[in-house]
């Protein structure tokens, strides 16, 4: 099946998809900032990059598309009707790295949080928020 754009819009809608900064991230470091947590963001020098560390915790927090990677048994998670193939490939890579990161980060001593973006939707927010500090804690 075709793509339902040309190149061009697209391209634009691909563009506009952040990586950082993102709404589900919002609300998990103003939360943290709120309970006294400090944190560091997107630490290169780590396995993944993960999106919040908090080093005095030897902690660190993915806060991960459903789409993108994969959620099982989540309904924000489908793939596509077209490039079926390529988006397929696109997800399994995602996961791949995913489980490889958190191998690596495991091995070197860190606790892994990871939070779904369906588990920040206002009816799991409250539940998802408080279980990041009781783990903490």
């Amino acid at each position: 099946m075709a793509d339902v754009h040309d190149k061009a819009t697209r391209s634009y809608n691909m563009s506009q998809i952040k990586g950082k900064d993102t709404k589900p991230e919002m609300l998990v470091r103003k939360f943290l900032h709120a309970n006294g947590y400090r944190y560091r963001l997107h630490t290169k020098e780590l396995p993944g990059k993960p999106d919040i560390v908090l080093p005095k915790y030897h902690t660190v927090i993915f806060i991960n598309g459903c789409f993108w990677h994969g959620h099982h048994g989540c309904k924000y998670f489908t793939i596509p009707k077209t490039k079926t193939e390529w988006w397929t490939n696109k997800i399994n890579t995602n996961i791949a790295n995913d489980k490889k990161a958190n191998e690596a980060l495991s091995k070197d001593g860190w606790k892994i949080f990871t939070i779904w973006t369906c588990e920040l939707k206002p009816n799991k927010l409250e539940n998802t928020l408080i279980s990041i500090l009781k783990q903490l804690q």
